[in-house]
């Protein structure tokens, strides 16, 4: 996903410092660079913005000052040498504050949380239900009640809320039908619902009365999401 960004910074050096930054970048795309907020105002009310590399301390107008006049804020990145505006920018729910002198790699940390916040915006809506092969039929499965997926030698047995349901469809067929950010393989023979978890102890996990393994082989995809 490609990110359209903006650079407003009065002081040359830092100004230079963030262009550079930007076109190392693969996915930034650097639409302009204004010395003053002012200019970048008119342009920010003309031309769709996804990120906004924004210093504090500038002539005429603030970087604070700039935030608070506009009525659709794009994601903002505030760059400054000054510790005291961390909170008005919490405040103002910036993505990130990045204290001068920045390295690159703190720079790239603070753009990937960026991108991480559009493109979850973007993401479809998770399916309500889905259809689920059992004997001669297909059965609708809601989802929210869906507690988790037990391997069974030729079958998989769903455990809902209420019912049990059997199905030979394999753990493959089965995870492509279910929204990723909802559901994770945390064992060869199982798969949970992140949301019916819990609690998770000695890489154990509870749903309900059930105690469910989370073997090596998916133990970092389960935490990093869970994290």
């Amino acid at each position: 996903m490609k990110m359209n960004c903006l650079i407003v910074e009065d002081e040359p050096l830092a100004k230079l410092r963030l262009e550079e930054y930007v076109q190392k970048v693969p996915f930034l795309h650097l639409l302009q660079s204004f010395d003053n907020g002012l200019e970048a105002i008119g342009y920010l009310q003309r031309e769709p913005v996804d990120l906004l590399l924004l210093d504090v301390q500038m002539d005429e107008l603030s970087g604070i000052g700039l935030l608070e006049s506009l009525t659709h804020r794009p994601e903002v990145i505030l760059c400054t040498a000054f510790e005291q505006y961390a909170l008005k920018g919490y405040e103002l729910q910036v993505a990130d504050y990045l204290l001068k002198p920045f390295s690159f790699e703190r720079f790239l940390q603070a753009v990937l949380r960026v991108q991480g916040k559009l493109l979850a915006k973007h993401q479809p809506p998770a399916p309500a239900f889905l259809f689920i092969k059992t004997g001669h039929r297909l059965q609708k499965v809601q989802l929210d009640e869906l507690l988790f997926i037990e391997g069974m030698r030729d079958y998989r047995r769903l455990h809902c809320v209420g019912s049990k349901l059997m199905t030979p469809e394999t753990f493959r067929e089965l995870e492509a039908k279910l929204p990723e950010r909802l559901f994770c393989r945390v064992h060869k023979s199982y798969l949970v619902a992140l949301g019916k978890i819990e609690s998770v102890e000695r890489d154990r996990i509870r749903i309900g009365k059930e105690l469910i393994p989370v073997s090596e082989t998916y133990k970092q995809q389960f935490y990093r999401l869970i994290q």
